[in-house]
């Protein structure tokens, strides 16, 4: 009785380990792994075990901005199940990143960007037993292009993070609930140019859609977005479409 009354309390209760392939990933790639569930002292019932694509959000308020957990999307791994006593467990599952999931590898000064994969076992009248593990997403082909089109017209990421809230166009609306803004400055100023770029990517089916916010001096700001679908023609021409949007 006292074991149990422990595990009630999430002393000595069942534990849980996501084991990825790879944490090394692309927006909109699938990905696989196992989950490893470790029962505690006693035996215990389990509500059912989820997995979480969670990122850091800035939301801005009243008293200033301030950061919390966004989630991108979930996924329903296994319904209720009993683990044994020291019981090992392996639920092997497949999933697909969000599209819109957030970059973290970037060449930046300043990168708040944080993706992560949180897996919960819902055990009856106990803690939340959680893992949580870190994912290093990468750009696709057009943003590494876009991005390196940037440098080559003479700016340099300054900062980025992921805003809570949604991009709306006349060509495009995000989905996640989040964005995120990759900050730009010019190596070399001047009185009447641009002061700062921030670019925010939309991955889609076969096409990736950028919203472009410029910063004027003496203008405010502008927004511009284009459409570069995955074709190696139009990756190519990305630098020719920014160039007059930078002039």
């Amino acid at each position: 009785m006292f074991k149990k009354l422990l595990a009630s309390i999430g002393i000595g209760s069942a534990k849980v380990d996501t084991l990825l392939h790879t944490e090394h990933l692309y927006p909109g790639q699938e990905f696989s792994g196992e989950i490893l569930v470790i029962g505690g002292d006693v035996a215990q019932e389990i509500s059912g075990l989820d997995l979480a694509l969670m990122t850091k959000v800035k939301v801005e308020g009243e008293n200033g901005d301030h950061f919390t957990n966004h989630m991108l999307q979930n996924w329903h791994i296994s319904d209720k199940f009993t683990i044994a006593p020291k019981e090992q467990r392996r639920i092997p599952f497949k999933a697909t990143l969000h599209p819109e999931t957030p970059l973290t590898q970037l060449d930046t000064r300043v990168n708040q960007s944080q993706v992560w994969l949180a897996t919960g076992l819902n055990i009856d009248m106990a803690i939340d037993a959680s893992d949580k593990d870190p994912l290093y997403i990468y750009p696709n082909e057009v943003a590494t292009a876009f991005m390196q089109a940037m440098n080559n017209a003479g700016y340099q990421l300054f900062k980025a993070d992921v805003e809570k809230g949604y991009l709306n166009t006349r060509e495009f609306r995000s989905a996640s609930g989040c964005y995120q803004e990759l900050e730009y400055r010019p190596l070399r100023t001047s009185l009447f140019g641009v002061k700062e770029v921030e670019l925010s990517f939309v991955p889609a089916h076969n096409v990736t859609h950028v919203l472009i916010e410029l910063d004027r001096a003496f203008k405010g700001d502008g927004f511009r977005s284009l459409s570069i679908n995955h074709d190696a023609a139009s990756i190519a021409n990305i630098a020719q479409r920014l160039q007059p949007l930078l002039s």
